[in-house]
């Protein structure tokens, strides 16, 4: 198997901690569908091609549990729905798998629009003045959304929630860097901001769970306090529920503002672009909110958004660990490696996107989605831990970026770089500033 020798192991490991797109981008372009990479103490067998993404991720899906860096993120998240293995992830899918049923997202479309509403009118108060972050004003929006559709609680009372999830992701970061070589007691900054912001993180799930009182409701928060009451032991069922509701309110918010930014800047640099979502956005929506029924009439916005997420992938990376020696791509994979599958390269693969670095809402479009394997573009994941909310967060995305679109101009700072950072989801670096003003 193709890759760099031995000897460049601490080279590597010191470009995991500083540059992770730049390595994974690297092995791609020099070493093409396979690559083994050593990198510190360990060895990274790197995959990129639809063959082997489908076969790691679903058709032997048994073979591979969750792998480096999401292994190292349990310090930090605990063992939610993200991290967690086995039985207790097969348990806790069944738990919450109901709530994202098609009938219950139908049902809260009328939220997520008017949430969209509510953010044009605060946006509107901007207009023509200072540029505004759009990172935190989608983040609060998106946390606004988990709050009333899945929770059924208001989670914008709790003002720290943003600052304590950066935190808690620049920890499981750090655990991937160090390789989890740094006990959690040694007073670094980093981890003391870490251990305060899961304290934080603590007191806001308690609260959610104390407001709510009973779990009579159908909601997630109500089917997560049931399950974790049947726990026999009570301390049990308190770290579980804290931990699945740390991870659904992380996962829950994050991907779909990291999403929406990179489309917001991608078509602020192709204004042919946003004009024809605006003229989309009025010919099926008028000056009304849009509607669950829209959806398939918002054709070339979902087609941006895929796009969008093409080049932007929310979930960057897929590591696994295989339990049981395998052959990957005709290469022999021994029992406990460190395996990676990576959707941000993989849908660079320019096998399977021509001028992949270009943006083209057209690769998308009905008639073209034939055209390439169904591995090639995995923005969610695949197989049995395909994201649970994913339809969600595309309604979330297409009425957002819809109504932005026909209401207002958002353009970015010029001479300000947007530079993507590689976290537990694809994050715009230091924020998105942009100015407003009403669609022209």
């Amino acid at each position: 198997m193709p890759g760099p020798p031995r000897t460049a192991a601490l080279r590597m490991l010191m470009v995991m901690g500083r540059d992770r797109l730049g390595m994974m981008t690297g092995a791609a372009a020099r070493y093409g569908d396979a690559a083994k990479l050593p990198v510190g103490p360990k060895t990274l067998y790197f995959f990129n091609h639809p063959d082997t993404a489908k076969h790691v991720l679903a058709d032997n899906a048994g073979n591979y549990h969750k792998g480096i860096g999401l292994v190292h993120a349990r310090r930090a998240l605990g063992d939610g729905l993200l991290t967690s293995e086995g039985d207790l992830w097969r348990k806790q899918r069944k738990v919450i798998q109901p709530a994202f049923q098609s009938r219950r997202i139908a049902a809260q479309a009328d939220i997520v629009a008017e949430e969209a509403v509510k953010l044009v009118a605060r946006l509107r108060r901007h207009a023509g003045g200072e540029p505004v972050d759009m990172l935190q004003e989608l983040t609060g929006l998106t946390l606004g959304v988990l709050g009333r559709t899945l929770l059924d609680a208001d989670l914008t009372r709790f003002e720290t929630v943003g600052d304590d999830f950066a935190a808690v992701q620049d920890q499981a970061m750090f655990e991937l860097e160090t390789l989890g070589a740094v006990p959690h007691w040694v007073p670094l900054p980093r981890q003391l901001r870490f251990r305060k912001a899961r304290n934080n993180l603590g007191r806001t799930v308690d609260r959610l769970v104390a407001d709510r009182g009973d779990a009579s409701g159908d909601d997630v928060l109500s089917r997560l306090i049931t399950s974790t009451a049947a726990e026999a032991d009570p301390r049990v069922g308190r770290d579980r529920l804290r931990d699945e509701l740390v991870t659904l309110l992380l996962a829950g918010h994050e991907t779909t503002a990291s999403t929406l930014s990179w489309t917001l800047h991608l078509i602020d640099r192709h204004p042919e672009v946003r004009e024809r979502l605006r003229s989309e956005a009025v010919s099926v929506l008028g000056d009304r909110a849009p509607v669950f029924e829209d959806l398939h009439r918002l054709t070339y916005t979902s087609m941006v958004l895929e796009e969008a997420m093409r080049l932007f992938p929310p979930v960057w990376i897929l590591p696994r660990k295989s339990l049981a020696a395998d052959e990957v791509g005709g290469y022999f994979v021994p029992a406990g490696s460190d395996v990676l599958i990576c959707p941000y390269t993989l849908h660079r693969h320019p096998e399977f996107w021509p001028e992949p670095d270009r943006f083209d809402p057209e690769r998308f479009h009905p008639d073209r989605r034939g055209d390439r394997p169904r591995y090639a573009h995995i923005p969610f994941g695949a197989g049995p831990r395909f994201c649970v909310g994913n339809h969600l967060g595309l309604m979330e995305a297409a009425f957002v970026l819809t109504t932005l679109v026909r209401e207002l101009d958002l353009t970015g700072v010029p001479g300000r770089a947007v530079v993507p950072e590689p976290m537990l989801s694809l994050r715009v670096r230091g924020g998105l500033p942009m100015t407003v003003a009403e669609a022209g």
